[in-house]
């Protein structure tokens, strides 16, 4: 089992979902992010939270998914970010589930 995660601009939260359901990921949950950061010392476009008083309205979408499927999740974004490029880049994350009192 992996534990897939996408951070989006709410303005690509519908391109993430159609890449989950193109991934097979069914089931997923969502939640509003706001991020701050402060370091006045690197250029705010290539982090990828705001500092000061830059705010980005995001999304974290996020789903506990086979390691096919979390691949593929991988895989499609990656062919997105590519052939959509953008200052706000969906970025996605796989991290291993080493146990879990959930059985499929």
């Amino acid at each position: 089992m992996k534990f897939f995660i996408v951070t989006c601009v709410k303005e690509s939260r519908k391109t993430v979902y159609q890449l989950f359901k193109q991934a097979n990921i069914n089931a997923f949950s969502s939640t509003d992010v706001v991020g701050f950061k402060d370091n006045q010392e690197q250029n705010p476009l290539e982090e990828w939270f705001a500092r000061g008083d830059e705010q980005f309205d995001s999304e974290m979408i996020f789903s506990f998914t086979s390691d096919a499927n979390a691949r593929k999740g991988m895989t499609l974004v990656q062919e997105h970010n590519e052939t959509h490029p953008t200052r706000f880049p969906i970025r996605a994350f796989i991290v291993p589930v080493e146990t879990s009192s959930y059985s499929s």
